[in-house]
């Protein structure tokens, strides 16, 4: 019965050592994924953007609410101005946030051509 124990340990540890491993690289991962997230919603600066929290926000808002009334009755769906609305408000908040990634370059460039 010894030699069993003794044989079986080896495995268990070697099991062990592979779930370990397994959970280090989800976790990794995971730890990955938030960083990025982290970067898409913050500015060049390293701030969170409003307009782009906000963007995201109605944009998943508006996928929600279209996959729902994709199931449901004409009689329930928003009204189209308020969908509009929605989808104005996300693409607009995007859009500015782009803006302003572009113009930010400009301003770099402007300074770094000043200072030579």
């Amino acid at each position: 019965m010894d030699q069993k124990n003794e044989n079986q340990k080896p495995t268990e540890d070697k099991v062990d050592n592979e779930k370990t491993g397994i959970m280090k690289t989800i976790l990794n991962f995971i730890k990955e994924t938030f960083m990025w997230l982290k970067g898409v919603f913050n500015d060049e600066k390293g701030n969170p953007s409003s307009k782009r929290i906000v963007g995201m926000g109605c944009a998943v808002a508006l996928c929600i609410t279209m996959y729902h009334n994709s199931f449901s009755s004409v009689d329930v769906a928003p009204a189209r101005y308020l969908v509009d609305a929605v989808a104005l408000l996300a693409f607009g908040t995007l859009g500015l946030a782009s803006v302003d990634k572009f113009t930010a370059r400009r301003g770099k460039k402007k300074e770094e051509d000043s200072e030579e």
